[in-house]
């Protein structure tokens, strides 16, 4: 039986021949998580040989390395990804959720107060609504996603988190009930253009769900969406914030005035890139 050591080196030399960019980081992930093995006890263990028992941790190991050489995301190998210092479940049927979008959250924490309700549209893994809620200590909470196969992950990341939003299966807010007011609607919608589907890595075009991930032509068609309808679901004065592409702040800005919202404000992420929109709904 090979040694601890011999397993990992290998997994790290498969993964850099199938030129995965962390391929040392991404190969300790894995083989931590198939051999339940802290990174202080594989430094003592390291020399082992792998007994009989190991046998099942072993062909998972392989199971993984196997997935990952064919560029499936970490993410969704492991089962989990940590947003806002919060551990989700993530699956296939979910985009996966990025540090980018903390920009947003901590935006939006920023504005709100502890009886804001909110809705959360195109919620995915519920990442976006359940840090609100944890952190922000908020009681009510919406998340809205067309697919049924995302609301099952946020809705396990919700129970898990001993959270009770509502979510339901709509075509963006065509579930909402009429009358029914927001103090905040957020939204991390799909805004990838046709031009940059084409130059995605692969972990991610041929992997997370194109639905969470193409806006259209030139990236745009849900701010438009959402821009137009947000307003009539918004208190007065009640915050959209949205996640933008690093080259949509002038196009979105538009499509807010365009649709009565005041004091637009564009974030900038840590690189100094434009990420995030906000505007107040200036509709009375």
């Amino acid at each position: 039986m090979a040694a601890y050591f011999e397993l990992l080196q290998n997994g790290i030399e498969r993964l850099e021949k199938a030129k995965i960019k962390e391929a040392k980081l991404d190969a300790w992930y894995l083989f931590s998580e198939c051999f339940q093995i802290t990174r202080a006890d594989y430094f003592l263990r390291q020399k082992e040989e792998l007994m009989e028992k190991d046998d099942k941790a072993k062909k998972h190991w392989e199971n993984c390395l196997v997935r990952r050489e064919k560029r499936e995301p970490l993410q969704y190998i492991l089962g989990v990804q940590e947003f806002m210092g919060i551990s989700f479940f993530v699956s296939p049927a979910v985009l996966i959720p990025r540090q980018d979008t903390e920009i947003l959250v901590e935006k939006a924490l920023s504005i709100l107060k502890q009886k804001d309700y909110i809705l959360d549209m195109c919620t995915g893994s519920g990442c976006i609504l359940l840090s609100l809620m944890k952190l922000g200590k908020l009681l009510n909470g919406v998340g809205v996603d067309i697919s049924e196969e995302a609301l099952f992950i946020a809705r396990k990341n919700a129970d898990v988190l001993g959270l009770k939003p509502s979510f339901y299966q709509s075509n963006l807010f065509d579930k909402i009930k009429k009358g029914e007011l927001f103090d905040m609607i957020i939204s991390n919608p799909p805004y990838i253009t046709e031009k940059e589907m084409g130059q995605l890595l692969p972990e991610v075009v041929e992997y997370e769900p194109r639905l969470a991930l193409f806006g259209g032509k030139d990236g745009l068609d849900f701010y438009y969406k959402i821009a137009k309808t947000a307003k009539n679901f918004l208190t007065t004065k009640g915050s959209l914030l949205m996640e933008i592409g690093c080259g949509q702040a002038k196009a979105v800005s538009k499509i807010l005035q365009e649709n009565g919202y005041e004091e637009i404000e564009v974030i900038q992420d840590l690189a100094r890139l434009d990420r995030v929109i906000v505007g107040k709904n200036g509709h009375k």
